[in-house]
């Protein structure tokens, strides 16, 4: 692995701003948002409306992804990221989400996610993710991959192309009327082929006109995770694994998580519908 010194903290640029022609979520300016009291099957026209977030979320990321180099803040990937999902009529949901001030998440190295694009100067050898969010139409699309930075160490190059396989075994695990541990069964049992940490307590998710519904989608076997899949649901999977422990640290932002042997993580994710007979990948650029 690198011997690259650990991540410290960032300066933050000013908060970006949003034309007001963008319609925002309505938790904008509020601590959080409200409890999602709605269901998990969602309508074809709403599930159509996340096809739209997801393609802007895909190319958002994939716009942000081509200025990724050596020597390139990760502020610079947020003002991308940013300016493509306004540019396109999306909010970026991140944006005030529980206070975050970034339009996407940044997280280099041990940081396994919530990292906050700031001052930070990639790298060579270095591993960044990009965590990104389109909310249009009313509802959310979220996804998020793993990218190298310049000439990347090996152990790191097969940490972020295992997770990556990782997710595409999970997706085709999808079924209807499977249950939701089926997901996290197919990820663990892959990672502990390479000995591969996984961490447990940040998850996927249910999506649709909220962010985060409730429901939870864990990555790793868990005996509580016996929701059966059905047609129309919605949520997000994105595994993150880790080149030593699942357990980890909080910076004093309150968001940044980096694991606590400061050993690296790589994570990617998509969101997805149910479908009769598998899953439908929503967040396709």
């Amino acid at each position: 692995m690198s011997g690259q010194s650990l991540l410290v903290p960032g300066e933050l640029s000013p908060t970006r701003s949003v034309p007001g022609n963008i319609r925002r979520p309505e938790y904008v300016g509020k601590p959080a948002p409200k409890q999602y009291t709605g269901p998990e099957v969602q309508t074809p026209e709403t599930i159509e409306a996340m096809r739209v977030a997801g393609r802007i979320a895909a190319r958002a990321m994939e716009e942000a992804a081509r200025h990724i180099a050596p020597g390139v803040t990760t502020d610079e990937l947020d003002r991308v990221a940013h300016e493509y999902m306004c540019d396109h009529g999306a909010y970026p949901s991140t944006l005030g989400y529980r206070g975050f001030p970034k339009s996407l998440c940044t997280s280099v190295n041990e940081v396994i996610c919530h990292g906050i694009p700031d001052s930070t100067v990639l790298r060579d050898g270095d591993i960044v993710n990009l965590d990104v969010t389109a909310y249009i139409g009313g509802v959310h699309g979220d996804n998020n991959a793993t990218y190298l930075v310049g000439d990347v160490d090996e152990e790191s190059r097969l940490l972020v192309e295992r997770t990556r396989e990782s997710l595409n075994r999970a997706i085709k695990a999808v079924k209807p009327g499977r249950q939701i541990n089926v997901i996290g069964r197919v990820i663990e049992s892959y990672a502990k082929r390479f000995g591969y940490g996984v961490v447990r307590d940040f998850t996927g998710h249910g999506i649709n006109s909220s962010f985060h519904s409730g429901l939870i989608i864990p990555h790793y076997d868990s005996p509580h995770a016996t929701t059966l899949m059905r047609p129309g649901m919605t949520f997000t999977i994105e595994p993150m694994l880790t080149l030593g422990t699942h357990e980890y640290d909080v910076w004093d932002d309150g968001w940044t998580v980096v694991t606590k042997d400061h050993k690296r993580t790589a994570q990617f994710e998509h969101t997805l519908v149910v479908t009769e007979t598998g899953a439908e990948i929503l967040t396709l650029p």
